[in-house]
Order: C-alpha cells, then structure tokens, then sequence
C-alpha cells in the first residue's frame, strides 16, 4: 500500500507492506509529518519556529518536545562539525531569497544556535536576537517521526520518502537510486537499503537553471561566497534520517568522506563525483 501527499515543501510517500492493513497508521504518520511542518516551517510567520526567532531573545519559550529535540540535535551538529551545518542562518536565506522575510534584525546584533539555552526540558532564552532556520534537518525528523508511528501503530515494515529523505523499516529492502549530477536525467543504482536512512544534497538542477546555490556556506566571510557551488552528489546513510539529513550539508561543505561528524553521529558518507 502506498499513500502520497504534498508536504515540506515536496511529495511524500509513504509505503507499506501490501498484506498489512494500515491505512489508519499512514494517516497518522502523515498527521506527525504535518505537525512538524507547523511548529518548524519558516514559511509560516504563525510557527514555532517563528516564534522562538520573534521572541527568545527577550523572553523564555515554551516550546513542543518536537522542536526541542530538533534542536538540541541540531547544537549537537553544529558543534561536532565545527560550524558546518548551522540553523543560524536564516538571516542568510531571506537575504539570498530562499525565504521569506518575517522579521527584520540588524545582521551584526544576530547570534546563532549555539546561543540558544534550555532553561528547562521545553523551555528555551537566545542570548541573542536569532532567526534560525530548521529546513536542513526537520525534514529528516519529521520522516522519524512517520516511522515512529507506523511502528507504533503495528506496521512491521515499509518506507516514508520525502523529497530523497528516506528511511526505510523492518524487512523491506529498497533499492536505492541517486541522480547522476553531470545527467540529472540518469539514475545511478548503489546498492539496496535496510533498517536505515539516507539523504542527499546536490545542485543538480541549479546551474542549468541559472540559479545561485541554495547550500549556503555558514563559515563565508564575504557575501559573494555564503552560495556553496559545490560539484557533485552527496549522500550521507544513518540509522535515523534526522543526522542523515543533517550531516549531508556537513559532507557538502567539507568535500571530506571522512569528516569526524560521520562517525561522531555513527553514519556513513558517499560522494559521487561530477
């Protein structure tokens, strides 16, 4: 059975067992994804995330245990990759028009996710103004968050796509599939995926497209170089797809296989050259 509803800004697929009666579950798990499309979308100026960006460096927030522990894995990457993937820099999203611009801050008075503190479990103070954007990790985090409940519901096996963010379960095998990134056109097969997750950044369309690259470089000094024009495909495999969507910006940025991060975080990197 396989269900399909557009979601974080893509389609996702949801797959199940054909013998498994489990329409109810995948519903369910497409209720998760939507609820983490609500708190954590940047697009929607009513958010969680909108929220934290308006107001945390004035006062403390509660926020859901969803946006918690986004973050507080989020801090976690950013640290172990010393600064590579940072959610900071929504600043730079709205400037480079990836976003759009809710809230105007002064760039020199903006802190990041390191400045962000928890007073509690849920309850969360910026030391200073942020505007951070959850776009390069919630997606992988709202795919767990499908699994979790498709499990939870009784579903023994099957798989939730979204957009290339996947994460497979139980006994299915799927094989796995990754645009070539000098033919976008083509597929390249690289072997099957069991009982884990994978993700994968590339520019593949952007620069026959004539477009700037959307993988922003956080460590940039100057304005011309915040667009990483990376070269080639990058794909990261986890045992959760939040760190597999995460760290693909970390092998993006670093050009490096072997990065700390990856077996910080237990995972594994492929490159596939352009």
């Amino acid at each position: 059975m396989i269900r399909c509803k557009p979601l974080l800004g893509t389609f996702v697929e949801i797959s199940i067992r054909e013998n498994e009666d489990g329409l109810e579950a995948i519903e369910n798990a497409f209720t998760a994804i939507q609820r983490v499309q609500d708190l954590m979308g940047f697009h929607n100026p009513e958010s969680e995330l909108s929220l934290i960006n308006q107001l945390a460096h004035k006062e403390a927030v509660e926020v859901h245990p969803w946006t918690a522990q986004v973050i507080k894995i989020a801090k976690e990457v950013y640290l172990a990759s010393d600064g590579l993937f940072n959610c900071g820099i929504g600043h730079r999203l709205v400037a480079a028009g990836l976003l759009p611009r809710h809230i105007t801050f002064k760039n020199h008075e903006l802190g990041g996710i390191e400045d962000i503190q928890f007073l509690a479990p849920d309850l969360i103070k910026s030391d200073r103004p942020v505007c951070l954007d959850l776009g390069g990790i919630a997606k992988g985090f709202a795919v767990d968050m499908a699994v979790r409940v498709l499990i939870s519901e009784g579903i023994t096996s099957g798989s939730v796509n979204a957009g290339g963010d996947l994460r497979v379960f139980g006994k299915t095998a799927l094989p796995i599939q990754i645009r070539d990134p000098e033919f976008p056109e083509k597929l390249i097969e690289i072997g099957s995926l069991k009982d884990g997750a994978i993700a994968t950044s590339s520019l593949y369309f952007a620069k026959r497209d004539q477009q700037l690259s959307h993988i922003i470089n956080p460590l940039a000094q100057h304005l011309s170089e915040v667009h990483a024009e990376v070269l080639g495909s990058f794909s990261v495999l986890a045992k959760e797809c939040v760190y597999a969507d995460a760290l693909t910006k970390v092998l993006a940025l670093s050009d490096n296989e072997h990065h700390p991060c990856f077996k910080r975080f237990s995972a594994q990197a492929l490159r596939i050259a352009a």
